[in-house]
């Protein structure tokens, strides 16, 4: 019974929601584990007509004793009431036990970013002699120039790459396009990536257009972005955790610390909703003061 559900969710969450493939899963494996739990506690004959309150309250307890944290738990409840969203939507039923279901208060989480200096030691710590070295540094530039995601990186395509305007197209969440800026120091290295390594590959068929290859000729995978950093994160000598995320996180802070409009940073992020983007407004105090000192008609 629930199986049945669940394909029609997912077919309503990728044909009508338009979202991605990693955001189906993300809901779909939410969803897995509440019928996990019904089948645990022997609760097989418990469809999502006849699902209540109780189960759902009883449900949240039983992911806490699990050890799965606030944020999880969050989500996981955002991905139930979206599945009883969609048999509302459907006419599937009318009843909804989700609606009253309470998240767990959460405290804002400020991601971790790095310095201006320690993006320069990052970059530094790339073996340019290396032939991966200047892909590496043209990824490194790339992401910081732009903010980008990890998956909008290793999905980014050469075609998409506009030199002369100084724009790059991105696919992003839902597969929504957008521009964004790139700098001249990311566009040059770039520049010499392709010409230098990348024309030199043997590139497999389907892989031409994308920009950013391994030695075999075939896109990037979000894991061997990963790998880079955090090798170089460890030769850089930077003791944080860091991912490729970091350096959206960090080019978002760095840019509304220097004053940028919080709407240009949310469009180049491709932000749906500008309260995702003011968590990057955690500036420091000191700089507060002395913005606010700058510009106060009385000093």
């Amino acid at each position: 019974m629930w199986k049945i559900y669940k394909s029609g969710f997912k077919s309503f969450l990728q044909i009508e929601k338009s979202l991605a493939k990693n955001s189906v899963e993300a809901y779909l494996n939410d969803l897995d584990k509440l019928t996990q739990y019904l089948e645990a506690y022997g609760k097989q004959n418990v469809t999502p007509k006849t699902l209540t309150l109780q189960d759902l309250q009883h449900f949240l307890s039983w992911i806490v004793d699990l050890g799965i944290g606030a944020r999880s738990q969050a989500r996981i409840i955002s991905g139930i009431k979206a599945f009883y969203k969609y048999l509302n939507i459907e006419g599937i039923t009318d009843q909804n036990p989700a609606i009253l279901l309470e998240s767990p208060k959460l405290g804002r989480k400020l991601p971790d970013t790095l310095s201006t200096d320690e993006i320069n030691l990052l970059i530094s710590a790339i073996d340019l002699s290396k032939p991966e070295g200047h892909r590496n540094k043209a990824i490194i530039e790339t992401m910081y120039a732009c903010g980008l995601r990890v998956s909008e990186l290793v999905n980014l395509k050469l075609s998409n790459v506009y030199k002369e305007e100084e724009f790059i197209k991105v696919v992003g969440k839902g597969n929504k396009e957008r521009l964004v800026p790139i700098s001249n120091v990311a566009l040059k290295e770039i520049e010499i990536y392709v010409s230098k390594i990348r024309n030199k590959l043997s590139i497999l068929n389907g892989y031409e257009d994308f920009l950013f290859l391994n030695r075999r000729g075939k896109n990037l995978t979000r894991v061997m972005i990963f790998t880079i950093i955090k090798r170089l994160t460890e030769k850089a000598g930077i003791n944080k955790n860091i991912s490729p995320h970091t350096l959206r996180h960090s080019f978002a802070t760095h840019l509304v610390e220097a004053g940028a409009d919080l709407r240009a940073v949310q469009d180049m992020l491709g932000h749906v909703s500008i309260t995702t983007t003011e968590i990057y407004m955690h500036l420091d105090k000191s700089y507060i003061r002395e913005e606010i000192m700058r510009f106060h008609p009385r000093k």
